[in-house]
């Protein structure tokens, strides 16, 4: 829950530093950073767990790491987090309070450029004084509410997709697996990291500007349904062609799903006004850990009773496994349009 809420500071502290034609980019930076963590944690922790059977020339079974075989990635870990936490201290705060004894308004950075750039900044800041955006119930903002449900189905699959995705290339392929070892799937996983830093760096802000973040948000949708269905098809390769299309599938599905957890970052951020953004997104991610926490146990739970089907008629086995994750795709999608989903009137900032 921690990790959490630290990921709702960042959503808000880059909404708020950046300006409105970076804000694609900005997002893009956070969730393809959060995305990169998913996918390549459990990859380095696969990678250091149990030492001293991995590297025996350096670690013996007598030693601390022999004895307690996870100690290394969480000192790993923990060693680094507190790094961060250090250079937190350096950041600067983005919203100024100040004190109107001093003849200065409250408002952050977006409110000063605007009494800079715009003829009448200071008739919006006097009346964004009156009338204060605190005073309306982010509840009852339909365009933040809808966006948030969206989102959350949508990390449902996505995280459903993530426990059985591991699972499926671990699994024999008799019951229609890739019979793949820990390290190959950290191989898959680390490859996946270095295609989504790549796409959302370069590639998505400049989707995000000719199509805007909810379009993007549908394409990476349709595209992720015909995607999952090729999967249990995969299996039936081996070698040289199942590494090159498992590593493309991967990447492509991964960076569908970045896009477009980042166009619902965007709409969020955009229905409500600058000071209620992180509360809004501390909704958001409230909201979401119950999809995190429904998806893994639902995927793990679908998988073993999918792995019972190997011999029906219709979707036998992974068919189905992909087939329900696709119809938790489609649900997402349609609820990405009219009348459920609805784009703020104008930017709330």
């Amino acid at each position: 829950m921690l990790i959490y809420q630290v990921f709702v500071y960042n959503k808000a502290y880059a909404s708020e530093i950046c300006r409105k034609e970076y804000q694609a980019l900005g997002m893009s930076i956070i969730s393809t950073s959060w995305g990169i963590g998913l996918v390549l944690g459990p990859a380095v922790g696969g990678f250091l767990a149990q030492p001293a059977e991995k590297f025996p020339q350096i670690f013996s079974e007598e030693s601390l790491f022999g004895r307690f075989p996870y100690f290394l990635p969480c000192l790993l870990i923990s060693i680094f987090a507190l790094g961060v936490s250090i250079l937190c201290f350096w950041l600067p705060e983005t919203l100024h309070m100040h004190t109107k004894d001093n003849g200065e308004l409250e408002d952050s950075y977006d409110a000063g450029e605007g009494m800079i750039n715009e003829p009448d900044g200071k008739q919006n800041m006097k009346k964004s004084e009156k009338n204060p955006a605190s005073q309306q119930s982010l509840l009852k903002n339909w365009p933040l509410m809808s966006s948030i449900i969206v989102y959350c189905v949508f990390q449902l699959h996505d995280m459903a997709y993530t426990e059985i995705f591991s699972l499926w290339a671990v699994s024999p392929r008799k019951y229609g697996g890739l019979s793949y070892s820990t390290a190959d799937i950290g191989e898959v996983l680390a490859i996946t990291g270095f295609g989504l830093l790549v796409f959302q760096l370069f590639v998505y802000p400049l989707m995000a500007k000719i199509f805007g973040p909810i379009m993007v948000s549908r394409i990476g949708a349709v595209i992720t349904i015909p995607l999952l269905s090729s999967y249990p098809f995969m299996a039936m390769l081996s070698g040289l062609s199942l590494t090159i299309l498992i590593n493309c599938a991967s990447i492509m599905k991964n960076v569908l799903a970045v896009s477009i957890t980042t166009g619902l970052f965007l709409l969020q951020n955009r229905a409500v006004a600058q000071k209620q953004r992180g509360a809004a997104n501390g909704i958001s991610m409230s909201a979401m850990s119950l999809s995190k926490a429904i998806g893994p146990a639902g995927g793990g739970s679908l998988f073993s009773w999918a792995q019972k089907r190997q011999n029906v008629f219709f979707l036998q086995g992974s068919h189905m496994v992909f087939f329900i994750l696709n119809i938790i795709e489609v649900i997402g999608l349609l609820m990405t349009f009219k009348p459920f989903l609805v784009e703020p009137a104008n930017d709330s900032s």
